[in-house]
């Protein structure tokens, strides 16, 4: 169990970033991967005055594509994931994303009709 804690502050032309705590002075060895690749360009930097790690991820070209692409953040002495970004393209994931939200729309109107029925039934 990895007492790393990562929190992410921004994510801006291309690069996300995040503050890493729990590492003290010790730079933590950290390893970043899409599609079971390490992401290069990746830069850590140490914050003396607020005592944390300051991670910046270049997003790679190959995870900027349709579909869904996820960059993981694991901690290499722990093997635990600190964190996972998550980009979806528009063509592939756009019907099957408003497909799902309708069949959720009516699975919740059946709730809400049932419901109600049970309500008045009880009352």
């Amino acid at each position: 169990m990895s007492n790393l804690t990562l929190t992410k502050t921004q994510m801006r032309d291309g690069t996300w970033q995040g503050i890493v705590t729990g590492a003290d002075d010790t730079k933590p060895d950290l390893a970043v991967t899409h599609a079971d690749a390490d992401v290069a360009g990746v830069q850590m930097e140490h914050d003396a005055s607020s005592d944390h790690w300051v991670l910046s991820i270049p997003v790679p070209a190959a995870a900027i594509a349709d579909g869904l692409h996820t960059l993981l953040v694991v901690d290499r002495a722990s093997g635990s994931t600190l964190a996972s970004i998550t980009l979806i393209g528009d063509e592939v994931t756009g019907p099957d994303l408003r497909a799902e939200v309708d069949l959720l729309r009516a699975e919740l109107d059946m709730l809400k009709r049932a419901f109600r029925r049970h309500c008045v039934e009880t009352t």
